[in-house]
């Protein structure tokens, strides 16, 4: 499924048109992703943005997210932050690797400039700690971004992680794109998501598009899954984010 999102934003990053794809899970729709590589390529974006947990802790096929990648790239250019299930590996540094050999740009506490904006990628916290103990992660998250964003720009940032919107919105990101939600595995009319990790039952920030100010989030509902192997009215998606001229 595919869903179109629209965002505001200033004249020299309008026209911006971003792919996202976030959670695969090592999941493969179509033999040897296929249909997912259709659907992108019938979007003609100018980056995908691939926001953590391209592969699963529990079921790792390295193969298969390389082959993925390595794939998208001839699409357009692919940019990636692991999540927490990359945090998990053992061996992520043999995945980073294998992707920058495919071509994904791996942005891990870094920031590049791409087509008028500042392209801002953080490494999921798992990396640093095991969860978020006593507020240390949105400390950690406001201490990076600090040496990250551009005051005068147009900060885009690639995270994993929604439930730190706050930390974002304080930290003057103007778009985030982030997953790790899975839209509330199971969807219910007029409530939304029921449970998601790091937010609990009946999460915040499950899917879509959030705003607050200047700050815009846009939280995938993402593709595959993980501990809970089914969804319910809550179907895969990649999302297309296109910047408008405000």
């Amino acid at each position: 499924m595919v869903t179109n999102i629209t965002v505001k934003a200033p004249r020299e990053v309008s026209g911006l048109r971003i792919a996202h794809v976030s959670d695969l899970h090592n999941a493969e729709f179509g033999a040897g992703n296929r249909e997912l590589l259709g659907l992108l390529a019938e979007q003609e974006p100018d980056l995908i943005a691939v926001t953590g947990d391209l592969v699963d802790s529990r079921h790792t096929d390295m193969n298969t997210a390389l082959s993925f990648v390595g794939e998208a790239v001839e699409i357009a250019p692919v940019y990636y932050v692991p999540g927490n299930h990359e945090a998990r590996l053992s061996d992520y540094g043999e995945l980073r690797a294998g992707l920058e050999a495919a071509g994904a740009v791996v942005l891990e506490d870094r920031a590049v400039k791409y087509m008028g904006a500042n392209l801002i990628g953080l490494s999921d916290p798992d990396f640093a700690l095991l969860g978020d103990i006593f507020g240390e992660v949105p400390a950690m998250t406001r201490a990076k971004l600090s040496e990250l964003t551009d005051p005068g720009g147009y900060n885009l940032l690639l995270s994993h992680r929604p439930e730190h919107f706050e930390t974002y919105k304080d930290s003057g990101i103007d778009l985030v794109l982030t997953g790790h939600a899975h839209g509330g595995q199971f969807r219910l009319p007029f409530i939304g998501g029921l449970i998601a990790p790091n937010q609990g039952f009946f999460p915040k920030y499950d899917s879509g598009l959030y705003t607050d100010g200047r700050t815009n989030m846009v939280v995938s509902r993402g593709l595959g899954n993980s501990i809970i192997p089914l969804r319910f009215n809550n179907r895969p998606e990649i999302v297309i984010v296109e910047l408008v001229e405000e």
